[in-house]
């Protein structure tokens, strides 16, 4: 998740444009952890809580031992509140050094975290979650490459299974980083025979999408 609007966001906008420039799209995130952990940065994105609209959308829901997978999971807020409903949940991020994090904040956890790259996902993934958790990862990356990470994503969720988007939503004018996504690249999740079930938008600081589809 990238933000531009505060003064937290400083250290996230020099390196993604840095990394930007370099033809990079996804090398700053690894560079911003690895400054954070030397305290010479800070990651705006790492909040005492989990997303609130994964809290409010998951009411009611329990795991009962279904898998999971949140995507592009930082620290583990989220992976760690996915875990909580029951589910035995997996977790990935591109840096190295988030994953690290994140297992040092959690040392009980039952999330297995690994290094993983949205661009190039294990094929044992494929298709083996029966709730999948994107949450403002896509919208980091540039509007080109929208669409592959899309169908990524998508392609983890089993048959039967529940993709959870969240993401700022946008016209496609945004210069970004962030870029956020437009009704048609929400819709643009529903691939293969994954089928939206709702996108709303959710007034919190900015618009936001919440949208679910299944398998």
């Amino acid at each position: 998740m990238v933000g531009v609007t505060c003064r937290e966001d400083r250290d996230a906008n020099r390196l993604s444009a840095e990394s930007l420039a370099a033809g990079d799209p996804v090398g700053w995130f690894e560079r911003l952890y690895a400054e954070a952990g030397r305290g010479t940065a800070i990651v705006p994105w790492d909040r005492g809580a989990p997303n609130a609209m994964l809290v409010q959308w998951a009411a009611g829901v329990f795991g009962d031992g279904a898998t999971a997978m949140v995507v592009g999971c930082g620290l583990g807020r989220d992976a760690e509140f996915v875990a909580s409903l029951g589910f035995r949940t997996h977790a990935f991020d591109v840096s190295p050094t988030a994953i690290e994090t994140a297992r040092a904040r959690h040392p009980d956890t039952a999330v297995r975290y690994e290094v993983a790259d949205l661009l190039a996902l294990p094929a044992r993934w494929c298709r083996a979650f029966d709730l999948v958790v994107e949450s403002h990862n896509v919208q980091s990356l540039p509007p080109e490459l929208h669409a592959t990470v899309s169908a990524a994503v998508a392609s983890l969720v089993a048959p039967g299974g529940t993709l959870l988007v969240l993401a700022a939503a946008g016209d496609g004018t945004a210069k970004g980083p962030p870029w956020p996504l437009t009704h048609e690249e929400i819709e643009a999740f529903a691939v293969d025979d994954l089928t939206i079930v709702s996108a709303d938008l959710v007034a919190i600081d900015v618009p936001r999408w919440r949208a679910v589809f299944e398998r």
